[in-house]
């Protein structure tokens, strides 16, 4: 009997490390060059601009933030519920989460899969995962998004200067 319980241990531990192993070969490594946050490609001339450069876009004036930031939404369950600006969080709201940018400041986000862009008030503090930098509402998230079933993506965020 113990030895039907070995066995039985076994192929179970040599299934299990096969399966993660198996797992652990599909993920893809990113090979895609870092862009530091003080600068940002402009796509359209190929220069390099430093951060503090303002420019015009559809008479707004934009200066860039970050580039190749990951974004994603929020649950339906945060419905309802205060923000860190003590205002009441609506997923059907042009809104987004970061971590540092002040309270009320206006961001143009741009999916960098498609070009679509939102423009979003920050009213909340998060995203509380170390490799996210946005958390959207889920109205502007799927305004932007290529695939409705994705749950984050790559975007370049850009404040809007008053």
């Amino acid at each position: 009997m113990r030895i039907k319980k070995n066995i039985l241990l076994s192929a179970f531990t040599i299934t299990f490390l096969s399966c993660v192993t198996y797992v652990m070969s599909q993920q893809v490594r990113s090979t895609e060059p870092k862009i530091t946050q003080d600068t940002i490609k402009n796509n359209k001339t190929g220069l390099i601009l430093p951060i503090d450069s303002v420019f015009t876009d559809n008479g707004l004036k934009l200066k860039p933030y970050k580039k190749n930031a990951h974004a994603s939404y929020y649950a339906d369950k945060f419905t309802g519920r205060k923000t860190a600006d003590g205002s009441r969080f609506d997923n059907n709201k042009y809104t987004a989460a970061h971590k540092k940018l002040p309270f009320g400041t206006r961001i143009k986000v741009t999916n960098e899969a498609n070009g679509k862009f939102v423009i979003v008030k920050i009213t909340d503090r998060g995203p509380f995962v170390k490799t996210r930098e946005l958390d959207l509402s889920k109205r502007a998230f799927m305004d932007i998004t290529r695939s409705k079933g994705a749950g984050a993506m790559k975007v370049t965020i850009e404040t809007i200067v008053e």
